[in-house]
């Protein structure tokens, strides 16, 4: 990560990031849009939510998707659709060894948040900022409900970036 793209994701999250380990996806637009993040943040904090969505035209297109009930109808095809159940629990297993992985890495181990994921999986659906971001940061066909709510944003980056930092002054 640069310091460009820490000044995006800051101008993003109207703060400065915490815990970041890496860019988990850059929009086309350039801007990182999905930040990796530790499992452990800096105070100590367990931090299940490994992958951190930051563009806030996302966040909002997301935030009325959730509004409109999609996250009920997508509860209720769990239940329904054993085949969507099933490719939902591996997104789940898929989500918790990246975080390990992540947390390898940096040398963390967080016994707190073991077997938890985030976004309600593996059984609920209950954030799709998290699952957006999950499927953002693995590719198309890891995370089935994530996908499905990629395809709804349309293209968010047409408009061109969602923040652009200041340059910095002095000299």
């Amino acid at each position: 990560m640069t310091s460009a793209d820490e000044a995006v994701i800051a101008a993003q999250l109207g703060r400065p990031p915490r815990g970041i380990h890496a860019i988990g996806h850059r929009c086309p637009c350039g801007n990182p849009d999905v930040v990796t993040t530790e499992p452990r943040l800096p105070n100590g904090t367990p931090f299940p939510t490994t992958y951190y969505l930051t563009c806030p035209r996302v966040n909002s297109r997301i935030g009325t998707l959730e509004a409109s009930g999609l996250m009920r109808t997508m509860q209720d095809r769990l239940t329904s659709d054993p085949g969507l159940a099933e490719a939902y629990r591996l997104a789940h297993v898929a989500y918790l060894a990246d975080r390990a992985a992540v947390g390898e890495s940096a040398g963390l181990e967080v016994p707190e948040i073991e077997g938890i994921s985030a976004g309600g999986m593996p059984d609920r659906v209950k954030c799709l900022h998290v699952l957006a971001a999950h499927s953002l940061a693995a590719g198309p066909g890891v995370n089935p409900l994530g996908d499905e709510v990629l395809e709804l944003l349309g293209d968010w980056w047409e408009t061109g970036p969602c923040v652009t930092p200041e340059a910095p002054s002095g000299g």
